[in-house]
C-alpha cells in the first residue's frame, strides 16, 4: 500500500513539473499561427476558424487552454479576446518577437532531447540541416545580441577599433548596431547560409560601411586585416579538434594590438550549469554540432595562436553565456 502511495505521489510531482511546458506550448502555437493577433479584437472561435481556415475543434480546445492560462478572456456572445499582450510573444511579422525562441525550443531543442532513447538504442546521431533551421537560429541570436551588444561596444572603444570582421554574422545584428554608433568604420560580415546572408544584406542596406559575404569560413581569406574579429555563437559548429586551427586563422586576420571577441556558452561555468548541460545535451544529438568549450579550452586555443585572454565576462549568468576577449 505504501508503495502505491509513493508511486502516486511521484507521478503527481512529475505532472506539476510539466505545467510550465503547457504554458510554453500554448504560447508557441499562438506565435506560430499568429493566433494572439487574430483575437486582439473580440472574436468568436468560429469566426477565426473560418477566416483562417483552421480546424475548429482543435482551435476551440487551444482557446479553452488559453482561457485557463489567462492568455484569453471569455466575453459575452461567445467572443474571446487576447489578454496581457505584453506577456505574450508578438506577431511573427515583428522581427523583434520573443516567439522565435519558442519556435527554436519546440521545433529543434525539445524534439532532439526526446530523440535520446532512439539515438542511444540505434547508436546513431541526427544531422543538423542549416538550410532548414539556420534562419530560425539566426533570429534567436538577435535576442542574445540585445544583452551582449553593450559589451561589444566597450571592446570597440577599448581597442580603438577602426575595422570589424564578424565571422558567422547571421542577420548582421551586431554589425547593424555597431554601424549606427560607428558609421565610418569598415565592417564585413561572413555568413555561410545563403538565405540568412541575403536577409542580412537587406537589413543593412542603409549602412554603406557594411559588406556581407556569403562564404564558408573554412574557405575565407580576407584581403585586409581587421582591428576586431568577432565570432559569436559559432564554436559549437566547429569540431573540437579544429578549434585551435580556427583561433590560429583568426589571429592572422587581426591587426597588431587588435582583438578577438567570442560569445559562447561554456562548459562547467560558474553560473548557469543547468542550461549549459542542456545545451550540450542538445548539441550532442547531431553529428555536425559539437560540445561548447571550457574556460581552459579557450585559454589553450589562445596560447597556441599567440593571443592572450584578457577577459571572460558573463552575458546571461543563468544561461551560461559568456563573452571572451583576446588580444593580439
Amino acid at each position: 500500500m505504501i508503495r502505491e502511495y509513493v508511486r502516486v505521489w511521484r507521478a503527481r510531482g512529475w505532472m506539476k513539473k510539466n505545467m510550465p511546458f503547457l504554458i510554453s506550448w500554448h504560447a508557441y502555437v499562438g506565435y506560430e499561427l499568429d493566433l494572439f493577433k487574430s483575437f486582439e479584437k473580440p472574436a468568436s472561435i468560429e469566426e477565426v476558424a473560418a477566416a483562417r481556415e483552421l480546424e475548429y475543434d482543435l482551435l476551440k480546445q487551444w482557446v479553452e487552454v488559453g482561457i485557463i492560462l489567462k492568455h484569453f478572456k471569455r466575453l459575452s456572445g461567445e467572443k474571446v479576446r487576447t489578454m496581457k499582450k505584453w506577456k505574450l510573444p508578438k506577431s511573427k511579422s515583428n522581427r523583434f518577437s520573443s516567439g522565435i525562441i519558442l519556435k527554436e525550443m519546440m521545433e529543434l531543442h525539445i524534439p532532439s532531447l526526446l530523440a535520446y532513447p532512439e539515438l542511444l538504442r540505434n547508436q546513431t546521431k541526427q544531422h543538423f540541416d542549416s538550410s532548414v533551421h539556420g534562419p530560425t537560429v539566426a533570429k534567436t541570436s538577435t535576442l542574445l545580441e540585445q544583452l551582449a551588444y553593450p559589451k561589444v561596444e566597450k571592446v570597440m572603444k577599448k581597442y580603438n577599433v577602426d575595422s570589424v570582421l564578424d565571422v558567422g554574422c547571421g542577420e548582421a545584428g551586431y554589425l547593424r548596431k555597431l554601424a549606427k554608433k560607428f558609421p565610418h568604420k569598415k565592417m564585413v560580415g561572413v555568413e555561410v547560409n545563403e538565405e540568412v546572408a541575403n536577409s542580412a544584406r537587406k537589413i543593412v542596406e542603409e549602412h554603406g560601411n557594411i559588406e556581407i559575404l556569403n562564404k564558408d569560413i573554412n574557405e575565407y581569406q580576407p584581403e585586409d586585416r581587421f582591428k576586431l574579429v568577432m565570432a559569436n555563437n559559432l564554436l559549437h559548429y566547429i569540431e573540437p579538434d579544429e578549434r585551435a586551427g580556427f583561433f590560429q586563422n583568426a589571429a592572422q586576420w587581426i591587426k597588431k594590438n587588435g582583438a578577438l571577441s567570442i560569445i559562447t556558452p561554456i562548459q562547467k561555468p560558474k553560473h548557469g550549469k543547468e542550461f549549459s548541460s542542456a545545451f550540450n545535451s542538445f548539441f550532442m544529438t547531431f553529428d555536425n554540432l559539437y560540445p561548447v568549450p571550457t574556460e581552459r579550452d579557450l585559454q589553450g586555443f589562445a596560447e597556441k595562436s599567440g593571443l592572450k585572454m584578457m577577459s571572460l565576462d558573463p552575458i546571461i549568468k543563468e544561461g551560461g553565456w559568456y563573452i571572451a576577449v583576446f588580444k593580439k
